[in-house]
């Protein structure tokens, strides 16, 4: 078989040039593919990406990425597209960002992603009780002194 070290589309070794790019290029030979570095069709990655989670903000999904990259999971990330058009015609938006990952690593990913929400959830829960117990020590703090100011004495 040859094929085309532009397009790597795969013809017949009876085939010359290339009938799918512009010029027509002449075509290799499988060995010359890969001195050149080039992948053969049947060696492109066919992994099928599939949505694993999604995240309302950039650094939200910055975050996800960071916990798959931790696990080794391949993945992309893609903005939802959604615009004033889409919220006015179906009434609501797609999510900021979507993570697709191979659809083997679709489980695993999406229960990291859920632990992370979660954890992210008790640390906010727990930042909003310590700041409510602050503003009720300042405000105690505040009320103290008058209540137990003496009178100036003359």
């Amino acid at each position: 078989m040859r094929y085309c070290a532009r397009c790597g589309s795969e013809y017949q070794d009876s085939v010359v040039d290339c009938t799918d790019c512009p010029n027509h290029p002449p075509l290799v030979s499988a060995e010359e593919m890969h001195e050149r570095g080039l992948p053969l069709p049947h060696e492109l990655d066919q992994r099928r990406f599939v949505r694993a989670g999604v995240a309302d903000d950039p650094v939200t999904a910055q975050v996800f990425v960071d916990v798959l990259d931790e696990h080794r999971i391949p993945l992309i990330v893609r903005p939802g597209r959604s615009g004033v058009v889409d919220e006015l015609t179906t009434g609501n938006l797609l999510p900021w960002w979507e993570l697709l990952v191979p659809d083997t690593e679709q489980a695993r990913a999406a229960l990291l992603l859920e632990e992370e929400k979660i954890q992210t959830r008790v640390y906010a829960d727990e930042a909003a009780r310590a700041a409510e117990e602050e503003e009720l020590e300042d405000e105690r703090a505040r009320q103290a002194p008058a209540d137990n100011s003496a009178p100036p004495a003359y």
